[in-house]
């Protein structure tokens, strides 16, 4: 074995040489550590902020009174509510409550159902009654031009928005929705139609889990 490479081999052995190299990752990754920490400190408050507004976008969208509404912070998930949720066939990931003129006027709930393509996250409202005032598509991945009728809020044969026609309907009028029954679908679309409608079912139960 030649001189040289037994030099080499008694430098990768050299203890010194493994702490050096041990100290010198360590003191990487804290360094790089606390640079991540330092850009999430940075970029964390706008991006709550940003979500807040879309957030409020969404709320604003299915109640019955954009502009004179207000929402609470975000309520509690509850094993009640969540209980509701999954009887009714969705999950239920935010609430807030919706005051009008100071007085409680509902919920704005936000919630998932599986689609044709993948879950489809909506909003809806619902008021004090127990009656649906809106349904906003929050994100899918729903098929263009098929699915997309549905989560666009296409019109129906008879001239309204297939998301409107949940707009006054309660499961204490109306029952549990389903397509076919008390709800329309538009042609080729009957499955995503069908997640909107769980959806909405979903939202109807948990505001009663609220009460």
């Amino acid at each position: 074995m030649s001189n040289e490479v037994k030099t080499k081999e008694k430098v990768d052995m050299d203890p010194k040489y493994i702490i050096t190299l041990t100290v010198t990752l360590f003191v990487t990754c804290v360094i790089v550590a606390g640079l991540l920490g330092l850009v999430n400190q940075v970029t964390a408050p706008n991006i709550a902020a940003i979500n807040k507004e879309k957030t409020e976008t969404a709320m604003k969208a299915v109640v019955a009174d954009p502009e004179g509404s207000t929402f609470s912070d975000a309520l509690e998930i509850t094993e009640e509510m969540n209980a509701a949720a999954a009887g009714a066939g969705g999950t239920v990931t935010e609430a807030y409550e919706v005051q009008a003129g100071g007085a409680a006027a509902g919920y704005a709930i936000k919630v998932v159902a599986s689609g044709s393509q993948g879950n489809i996250e909506m909003m809806v409202g619902v008021d004090a009654d127990g009656a649906v005032t809106g349904v906003s598509v929050v994100d899918s991945a729903e098929t263009a031009g098929i699915g997309t009728k549905i989560t666009e809020n296409e019109p129906l044969p008879s001239g309204v928005g297939v998301l409107e026609q949940f707009i006054g309907k309660s499961a204490a009028a109306d029952g549990t929705l389903a397509v076919g029954t008390n709800v329309e679908a538009i042609t080729g679309a009957t499955v995503t139609t069908r997640g909107i409608t769980t959806g909405v079912n979903t939202a109807l139960a948990v505001a009663a889990a609220i009460g």
